[in-house]
């Protein structure tokens, strides 16, 4: 596992092994921020990581300079080990062993992204649970970005504020954003104009 851009841009970081983890792929990696690059600055930005395993993505945004980022999973060693190598990198980063739906009910901060690495084996249910929960508790900023990988088998196109996604081999990756109130207001004045247009 590499981080693949920012400071710490080539450095290696080897979890241990038995961690019940299925990482994200570099190339996969490497697309997702391509893509969050175009929305974001990374700079200080305040990061959710859920189902955070290895702690892949949260040293990917730290090593950009995203600050603070929180790291949820449920499993000891994986919290261990994020503990350990944001000790070592002097990485923002606040692990936290809990069940991520517990964690979404009593969470009361809100963040510019929240990144989502559920097992793929959870079903259909549980993945629109996370994506009605973060939403129901207003849990994303308004101009923020909420991802979540997925297989294929998992379709979340139909969700509250679903924006677009994109496919990279096995993986999916699912792009929410809020709607603003002015994106409303420039729909409206662009549904007039065709009207006049007609």
């Amino acid at each position: 596992m590499r981080i693949i851009s920012g400071k710490y841009k080539g450095r290696r970081i080897s979890p241990p092994k038995g961690l019940p983890v299925r990482p994200t792929t570099d190339m996969s990696k490497e697309a997702l921020f391509n893509v969050l690059n175009n929305h974001f600055s990374f700079e200080g930005l305040k990061i959710l990581d859920l189902f955070a395993g290895t702690g892949n993505i949260s040293y990917e945004f730290a090593s950009r300079g995203s600050t603070p980022i929180t790291s949820v999973d449920g499993d000891f060693g994986c919290v261990k080990f994020i503990k350990q190598v944001a000790t070592e990198f002097d990485f923002n980063i606040a692990a936290t062993k809990s069940d991520v739906f517990t964690y979404l009910e009593r969470c009361k901060t809100s963040y510019d992204i929240i990144f989502a690495d559920p097992p793929y084996a959870l079903d259909q249910a549980t993945f629109e649970k996370i994506v009605s929960l973060i939403f129901e508790k207003e849990l994303l900023n308004q101009d923020g970005m909420m991802v979540i990988e997925h297989s294929k088998y998992t379709k979340l196109d139909h969700m509250i504020n679903f924006s677009f996604k994109k496919s990279y081999g096995g993986s999916i990756f699912s792009f929410f954003e809020i709607e603003s109130d002015s994106d409303d207001e420039n729909d409206d004045e662009s549904s007039e104009n065709e009207g006049e247009e007609e």
